[in-house]
């Protein structure tokens, strides 16, 4: 007779490896956001900056990772890339830099917007002070176009965590991965097992991704009764 599926959350290590699975979905996705986004600021200045071929050229690298899945990127980062230039990493850390690229691009994008949204008396201002362009960007600018990315930021950041769930693909030993190593090594004896890894594995993305999402909301909200009122 077979046991309840619930189970199969409790039997040995079963539910602490799940732990462990998401521990390594989050420092992905931690690690990858830190980065991203110190990369995403450098590259959304420089997208404000008047030279035609450095914004196209970083207008190429935003649409090359916005429009090439991210799938794919993982399988050419992890299976191809290796092979052509002769290096070798762990899963984890290649996982880690195709997000960081990714969050990279489409985090310039978002500041790009944001400075460029600062209203314009506010860049004469600081020109007519005798701020030169670091200081216009430190002083003036950056600080106020910070308010006006933080929700976006929050929701890029929710978007990362979800596509986590893609990592199995190349073998990172993430939540999705070993849940579904759970669920074949218990499928006689507990064949509706199924439905509970992976009830446990959405209420873990759940309880991740939407205080983010709600927080994301009311920021906007708050910014947007600041500008109404």
């Amino acid at each position: 007779m077979a046991h309840s599926g619930i189970n199969v959350l409790f039997e040995g290590t079963n539910f602490t490896r799940l732990l462990g699975g998401l521990w390594v979905t989050v420092k992905i996705a931690a690690v990858a956001l830190i980065l991203g986004l110190i990369l995403g600021i450098v590259l959304g200045v420089l997208r404000t900056f008047k030279s035609r071929l450095l914004r196209l050229v970083l207008r190429l690298y935003l649409e090359f990772f916005r429009i090439v899945p991210t799938v794919v990127l993982l399988f050419l980062f992890y299976y191809i890339l290796p092979k052509q230039m002769n290096f070798n990493l762990p899963a984890d850390q290649l996982a880690t830099l195709v997000f960081a690229l990714w969050v990279g691009a489409e985090m310039s994008d978002i500041v790009r917007g944001a400075l460029i949204s600062v209203p314009k008396h506010q860049r004469e201002s600081g020109l007519a002070i005798g701020l030169n362009r670091y200081q216009l960007y430190r002083y003036v600018l950056i600080p106020q176009a910070i308010t006006l990315e933080i929700p976006a930021t929050i929701n890029l950041a929710t978007r990362v965590i979800k596509t986590t769930s893609l990592l199995m693909l190349i073998s990172v030993m993430d939540v999705i991965n070993i849940g579904q190593q759970i669920i074949e090594a218990n499928n006689h004896t507990h064949p509706t097992g199924v439905f509970w890894v992976y009830g446990l594995i959405f209420l873990f993305y759940f309880l991740i991704d939407y205080p983010l999402s709600w927080w994301a909301k009311r920021l906007e909200k708050r910014r947007l009764a600041r500008a109404n009122g």
